[in-house]
């Protein structure tokens, strides 16, 4: 798994590209990565060769193995259930009255999913294999948030998002 091209983008855009595929390709047990705006837009995908589809279609077609390596597939599907996850705990803290929700870890049988606030909304959700040391795979995960979570500013999220909808489209960055 890569990070999508980092061609163009500013030196903030790319050392997260770099953190992100170093998070992927360093830590086992994970399958997919996304990066999610507090809107539930993707910023950021651990796999690029399904962003594409992703974001064509939104119904994630997989990768044409017959094995599944994500949720559906893709890297929008990764990004529409942490959405909703990070979403769905932060109204049950509010309710609770327990401050907010530092991260979120749900196990099943086949896999587990973990999610973790960035900055201002911003979420990283990982998709582990169902062997994955989750004690790890959150350990990396928070040392990630630690040095990408300070440069996520809005700008640099606006030039996150330009940077996907330019792929899809094939316009210059």
């Amino acid at each position: 798994m890569t990070a999508p091209s980092s061609v163009g983008l500013s030196s903030e855009a790319r050392n997260l590209h770099w953190l992100l595929s170093n998070l992927v390709e360093e830590v086992p047990g994970i399958l997919s990565v996304a990066v999610v705006s507090s809107d539930g837009l993707l910023l950021l995908s651990s796999d690029d060769s399904r962003n594409d589809e992703a974001r064509v279609a939104g119904t994630g077609t997989g990768t044409g193995t017959g094995k599944r390596t994500g949720p559906r597939g893709s890297a929008a599907d990764l990004a529409t259930v942490v959405s909703g996850i990070g979403s769905l705990t932060v109204g049950a803290s509010k309710l609770m009255d327990y401050g907010p929700v530092k991260h979120t870890m749900v196990a099943m049988d086949e896999g587990s999913l973990f999610v973790m606030s960035v900055s201002d909304g911003s979420l990283l959700g990982v998709h582990g294999s169902a062997d994955c040391d989750m004690s790890v795979i959150a350990y990396h995960m928070a040392l990630f948030v630690g040095r990408a979570g300070h440069v996520l500013t809005p700008e640099l999220r606006s030039e996150l998002r330009q940077s996907l909808e330019n792929e899809s489209t094939g316009s210059p960055r």
